[in-house]
Parts: structure tokens; sequence; C-alpha cells
């Protein structure tokens, strides 16, 4: 069994991989900004270290097999946090830097996502070894942006776009692999099951959750949007998900107030 860190690792996508690497038998450790609590238990290690500054990534990465670089910040900063990790790696010489990145970096213009490109670009210069995985945008995603979208009475759709969700349990097996095998590079594209219409996938958000809301279709100018039009952010040829958009949100009894 190996020892592996998590950055990120109290994040939507870091606690269900943690779980994961867990039940497979390794040694964890989880890196955060802040202490953990509540999650201490054999085999996981917590350290609370902010990639912004770096203070005490050494430590946490001393005898580590692997890293799951999964911590990221939507407001910017994460290709200088990714060099410090990458830099602090290359001096504890970690054989492994696995990197969850999303599908369409390199077709959607959104600034987020040429960070998160840069910091794929950053990983395969580094000299480590290395394996990046690209993957659709998670059920939470899409379940947070519609509810933040229903405060109000009317909710707009973008109209013509297209998205594919995919479950994050199923990433986090995806990624519980990698981190346990050989560095493998840039690997297939992990898509939800269902490619499925933005207003349809609203809608069936607000039924779930018993809530009324009239949508309004937008046609929104552009190139982020005409990418997305144009399917960026799909990867129908690897639609390797299973659990649906629909059973995640029966699962959670329809979307929380």
């Amino acid at each position: 069994m190996a020892t592996i860190l998590v950055t990120g690792g109290t994040g939507t996508l870091g606690r269900p991989l943690i779980d994961r690497l867990l039940g497979d038998g390794h040694d964890v450790r989880s890196l955060s900004r802040r202490p953990h609590t509540g999650r201490e238990r054999p085999r996981l290690r917590s350290y609370a270290v902010d990639l912004r500054d770096g203070t005490g990534l050494d430590e946490a990465l001393a005898g580590v097999d692997a890293v799951v670089h999964c911590a990221t910040a939507p407001a910017g900063g994460d290709t200088e946090a990714a060099g410090r990790l990458i830099d602090a790696a290359k001096a504890a010489a970690v054989p492994h830097l696995v990197y969850i990145s999303i599908v369409g970096i390199d077709r959607v213009p959104l600034r987020y996502y040429r960070a998160k490109l840069a910091v794929e670009r950053l990983i395969e210069d580094s000299g480590l070894g290395w394996s990046v995985l690209r993957t659709t945008q998670f059920h939470d995603l899409v379940l947070m942006l519609v509810k933040a979208g229903a405060r109000s009475p009317v909710l707009p759709v973008p109209a013509g776009v297209r998205v594919q969700p995919v479950d994050v349990r199923e990433v986090a097996v995806r990624l519980a692999g990698l981190a346990a095998g050989a560095p493998a590079g840039r690997v297939a594209d992990f898509g939800g099951p269902e490619v499925l219409d933005a207003r349809d996938l609203v809608r069936a958000t607000l039924e779930a959750g018993g809530r009324r809301r009239l949508l309004m279709p937008l046609w929104l100018p552009g190139g982020t949007f005409a990418a997305l039009r144009r399917g960026g952010i799909l990867t129908p040829e690897h639609a390797d998900g299973t659990r649906t958009y629909a059973e995640f949100l029966a699962e959670r009894g329809g979307t929380p107030n």
C-alpha cells in the first residue's frame, strides 16, 4: 500500500477521494487551508497548509508516494499554488503527481479554464512523474448553480448549452486508481453518462426540490458561450460515468432550501 497526499482534502472531491483511498488500504495525508475537525481516523493524517504561501508543505510531502492535487481556487491563484506544490514535490522526490482537470479547458475561453490549462502545462514540464484526468462538471456544481439562480422567481437559462454532469464519487474511484498506479500522462477524459440540455437540468432540479420558477432562455453573446453551444465542455465519446443526475437528485431528496 502507498502513502498518498490529497490537496483540497476537505473539498467536494477531496472527501470521497480520501474515503476511497482509505478503503483501498492506503495511508492518506489530507492537506487543506484549515485544520480538519472530526475526520481523524487510522491511516489518515491532516495538515493545515495554505498553498498560497506553502508553509508546512515540506513536512506534509516527506515520504509520500503520490500526490493528488484537488485544491483549486476559481477566484484565482491556481497557477502560483501549483508552482509551489511542484517545487516542493521535486525537492521531496515525490514519484507521482496526479492532477484533476476539466474537459474543455483548451476549448472554452474562461479565465479559470485558462489557469487550469496553465497548471497542466506546469505539471507536464515539471520533470515529475505525472497523470492528468479531465472530467466534466460534477453533479454538485450543477445543483449549486441552479440553487443560486432559484433565489429569484425568474431563472435565466443559457440557450443552446448542454452539460454532461458526472458523479464525484465515480471520479474519486478513477483518481484513486491513478494515484495507486504508475504515472500515465494525460489519460482518457471521464464524463457523465448523459448529455443534457441546460434547461432540462434546471427543470429537473426545481421539480426535485418542489420549486416553481419561470425559466427564461437567454442567447448569450461572446466566445465563452459560443464555445459552450458548440459542446466545448462535453466528451460524449467518454460517457464512462454510470450515476445519472436524476439519481443524484433522488439520493439528495431534492434540492436543499
